[in-house]
């Protein structure tokens, strides 16, 4: 039986495990051993659902469920093991990472870096304009947490930044984290990008940007976080990473010293 949803139409299929192809070469996350064997120790083919495939060049492609069959492939004893899939038709390999991009992943849930690569693949506009920010101003997004110079790993919180204060201010505090660290991995932390996104929205028209880096320059990248976690229940929320940020700046800074506006 032929089933439509949105633009796409699916049939559930049995299909051999062996003829199921995970794209990891471009959109598809690695498998995690550990998470597929902590599914099989508790599979339940009552109730596990059904692997999303592409059917695309007379090859069956999987874009949500891989771990689910790795999970039944250990449950067989490593046996070609027959799974029912739900296999969608007329899809490219972008329309593939986008819905890849898109799913909930109960059984191993997407991490942000996955999510990007994906959306990035799919040439989803703004996770491409976020990306194409970063590189401009000569950063990477660390998809695997790889902790390297210039790398960003917290990509979750950097896209939502970028989103909140637009791509010229989001790329201005970016180019300060850079400068004041070189590139350092703790330099773009969470706390750090929430601390100078903010800081350079709430205060782009009195702050002078060299005096900034000079000041976090002579700071270790891991202050503004420490000093967050000191403030307790005085500040929350972006507030309490946003005002160890205001002190570094205003030290020393006489007349030039910045109202505290949060």
């Amino acid at each position: 039986m032929t089933t439509k949803t949105n633009k796409y139409n699916y049939k559930t299929i049995i299909i051999p495990a062996s003829q199921l192809i995970s794209p990891r070469e471009t959109y598809q996350r690695e498998l995690v051993s550990p998470r597929a064997k902590e599914i099989a120790g508790k599979f339940d083919e009552r109730i596990a659902n059904e692997p999303k495939v592409s059917y695309r060049d007379g090859k069956y492609y999987v874009f949500d469920g891989q771990h689910t069959i790795g999970a039944r492939i250990l449950v067989s004893g490593n046996k070609d093991v027959p799974i029912k899939c739900k296999v969608y038709y007329g899809m490219d390999e972008q329309e593939e990472a986008l819905l890849f991009a898109q799913q909930n992943g109960v059984s191993a849930p997407l991490t942000a870096g996955a999510r990007m690569r994906a959306k990035i693949f799919g040439k989803d506009s703004e996770a491409t304009s976020f990306y194409m920010a970063n590189l401009s101003v000569g950063l990477a997004l660390d998809f695997d947490h790889n902790r390297g110079l210039d790398r960003i790993g917290c990509i979750k919180t950097a896209f939502n930044a970028y989103k909140r204060i637009g791509e010229e201010r989001y790329m201005e505090a970016m180019k300060i984290l850079k400068a004041a660290w070189n590139g350092n991995p703790d330099s773009f932390r969470t706390e750090n990008i929430i601390a100078i996104t903010y800081f350079v929205d709430r205060y782009h028209d009195e702050y002078c940007p060299q005096r900034l880096v000079t000041q976090l320059r002579s700071t270790d990248p891991l202050k503004i976080y420490r000093d967050g976690r000191a403030v307790g229940v005085n500040l929350t929320g972006y507030k309490k990473y946003l005002f160890p940020l205001l002190c570094i700046y205003n030290e020393n800074a006489g007349k030039n010293e910045l109202p505290m506006k949060f």
